[in-house]
């Protein structure tokens, strides 16, 4: 990979992975729908928004690869929803398309599949169960991926996002923690590794409580150093202070991703599930 374009380059997640990503790849293009506040020297930038096609083609002119974390990062209306996740995926795909960019690394998320309990481990195979409308339109970006792997030769790489940050903070995040460094590992895989055409993986470090099956990520060449069991005694000790919530305490996803909004029959849903 020469030049290697990072979306939502001004987000949380954008910024740390711009420090991280930068020694690795020189080239490294930053877009967002507004310039970070901290745009370095040397740092390029490309402003479009995601849902504008013809932007979109512009930031993916001579690309070689995508790490595509552009849109709206947490639940929201529909409307929003649909411009950010869907419409701008679709478009960011298409646009790399016709641009001939060679591979797209998919930020995903553990919200894809939400409503599977904690009780469950599963793999990527297991069926999808998203918990909000974000977590649809991951599953949406996903299901773009594979169309454009497929039909048009594009190698795709869908990370499913746990928990991004230094250590997990809580309980559910013991499961589900993501160090910086692990993400790029994924990401490294995405843009780097031969003959990638389609994967997806679960974006969690090397969790003792993990609630998913990595072995895709293992097979790929995937080698956590993150340990979340480190911080275990800190993170449980914080988990006193969190307010209870029988939905979200029970379902993968949390709250308030699965308790929020929820109005169905809990009890009959966990005997189903």
């Amino acid at each position: 990979m020469k030049r290697v374009l990072l979306t939502g380059a001004s987000g949380g997640v954008g910024t740390r992975l711009r420090q991280l990503l930068k020694p690795i790849y020189p080239e490294l293009v930053l877009s967002d729908i507004k310039a970070p506040a901290d745009l370095q020297p040397g740092e390029s930038f490309r402003q479009a928004d995601l849902a504008d096609m013809a932007a979109v083609e512009k930031i993916c002119e001579g690309i070689d690869g995508i790490v595509h974390l552009g849109g709206f990062s947490v639940e929201g209306p529909w409307e929003t929803i649909l411009r950010a996740n869907i419409i701008g995926t679709y478009n960011l795909f298409e646009a790399a398309h016709r641009k001939g960019v060679k591979r797209v690394v998919f930020a995903s998320s553990n919200h894809v599949m939400g409503f599977h309990p904690r009780s469950h481990k599963i793999g990527v195979e297991a069926v999808p169960k998203p918990d909000t409308r974000y977590g649809l339109s991951k599953l949406f970006g996903e299901g773009v991926g594979a169309l454009y792997a497929h039909k048009h030769g594009m190698g795709v790489l869908s990370i499913r996002i746990g928990n991004f940050g230094d250590k997990p903070i809580d309980e559910r995040r013991l499961a589900i923690w993501l160090k910086p460094d692990d993400l790029v590992q994924l990401i490294r895989i995405g843009l780097e590794k031969p003959d990638l055409v389609y994967e997806v993986v679960y974006g969690m470090s090397d969790n003792k409580r993990a609630w998913w099956d990595n072995a895709n990520a293992l097979r790929l060449g995937y080698r956590p150093a993150g340990q979340s069991e480190e911080f275990a005694a800190e993170a449980l000790e914080a988990q006193k202070s969190l307010p209870k919530d029988p939905i979200g305490d029970h379902f993968q996803g949390g709250s308030p991703f699965c308790s929020q909004e929820f109005d169905a029959d809990f009890e009959a849903l966990k005997k189903r599930l």
